[in-house]
């Protein structure tokens, strides 16, 4: 069930930021344009906030440009306007939030990620990373946010420099 949990969460928040895995074989030979990353709804576990959460995408202008560095690593820089609508699905309730960022991403040659964002971001986290990171299981941040995955995709730590501007399960609650 953890590791279920982790690769939803991945999962759901690489979709948030465009399906950086996915996208950056396709577009890396592209060279250095900047492209719009195409978004999809998706639903959060009940495992998150005690009940299923929908997120849509009322606004996707964001748009990305991948770099290769000359250690192999990929950097994928993103930014653009995105707004992202959480809908409790037991209840109805439902918020907007900016979620525009901009962030830099780079995936080393090991599958090794480390997510650097700044401005308004969105991210969530499992029950124990939560408690382990002292963070809202989903929320909507404001200011440096730095997270590291391993090659594995689970998440390894979570620094928060900036603040706490929602805490979406409570918003929905």
């Amino acid at each position: 069930m953890r590791r279920l949990g982790v690769i939803v969460a991945l999962g759901a928040m690489l979709g948030m930021l465009g399906g950086l895995v996915t996208a950056s074989p396709a577009l890396a030979g592209r060279g250095p344009k900047w492209q719009l990353l195409p978004a999809a709804p998706f639903t959060l576990p009940a495992a998150l906030c005690g009940f299923k959460v929908r997120v849509t995408i009322p606004v996707n202008k964001e748009y990305s440009k991948i770099l290769k560095a000359s250690d192999g690593s990929m950097i994928t820089l993103t930014t653009g306007a995105v707004k992202l609508s959480y809908t409790n699905l037991s209840t109805g309730k439902a918020i907007t939030a900016n979620v525009s960022g901009p962030s830099k991403t780079t995936v080393d040659p090991d599958g090794s990620a480390v997510l650097a964002a700044k401005g308004h971001t969105g991210f969530f986290v499992t029950p124990a990373q939560s408690r382990q990171f002292g963070l809202p299981r989903v929320f909507v941040a404001a200011g440096p946010l730095t997270a590291s995955f391993a090659a594995d995709g689970s998440l390894t730590s979570v620094s928060l420099r900036g603040h706490v501007l929602t805490d979406v399960c409570a918003a929905l609650s």
